[in-house]
């Protein structure tokens, strides 16, 4: 798996300031430690194979992820920096954003603490506007101050999925009645923790060791 990322010592997720915030985690205890690697190896793919994430959840209420390069391409190789998600929520999508949500991956990184036995990998994406047409509002029901954090790490022979959502407000500043009215609700929702159920499945899936299709 070749992946050109930056490393840190450390995940570290942005400070909640203001809204609501989410916390998921879904974790495997492994019988070894050579076990628990070929979990954690497993698990990173299934990160990194952001096409797959939606296939990949058993939830009634999933959504389905795309990921585009940076110039608003459809692509199916490893996620970088700077590229985009479109994500397909159940019901009707934001007039600006065509249908979808979008959110731009502003980090991507490694992370570990030997003392500990600890590596990981995150993802970090923010709502941004639809980089298919030249609209500036903000294509995604939260405001552009929010944040996911997607993580995948192993202690020991502990493997752990983890998704945080920070500063999570509708996004209302949008010159569209219709899609702030349907911002207002998806996002009212979701900080309601509807949106736990989509996270939560997606944390135990992301905990497969099985083959993707």
């Amino acid at each position: 798996m070749e992946l050109k990322i930056k490393r840190m010592k450390m995940q570290s997720l942005p400070k909640q300031t203001e809204g609501g915030y989410s916390d998921n985690e879904h974790h495997i205890v492994c019988n070894s430690l050579s076990e628990a690697k070929q979990l954690y190896y497993a698990a990173s793919r299934n990160l990194l194979s952001i096409n797959r994430w939606g296939n990949l959840c058993n939830s009634v209420l999933k959504a389905q992820f795309a990921l585009f390069s940076e110039s608003g391409i459809p692509i199916s190789r490893l996620p970088r920096e700077n590229d985009f998600i479109r994500i397909d929520l159940p019901g009707p999508g934001p007039i600006n954003g065509e249908g979808y949500d979008w959110v731009q991956i502003e980090k991507i990184a490694t992370f570990s603490k030997p003392v500990i036995d600890e590596v990981g990998i995150l993802i970090r994406v923010r709502p941004v506007s639809n980089p298919l047409n030249e609209k500036s509002d903000t294509a995604h029901f939260f405001s552009s101050e929010a944040t996911s954090t997607f993580i995948v790490k192993r202690i020991g022979t502990i493997v752990i999925a983890e998704i945080h959502g920070r500063n999570e407000k509708p996004n209302t500043e949008i010159d569209n009645a219709v899609d702030t009215v349907r911002n207002k609700v998806v996002a009212n929702l979701a900080i309601a923790k509807l949106s736990d159920i989509q996270w939560k499945d997606l944390c135990k899936a992301l905990l497969t060791n099985e083959t993707l299709h």
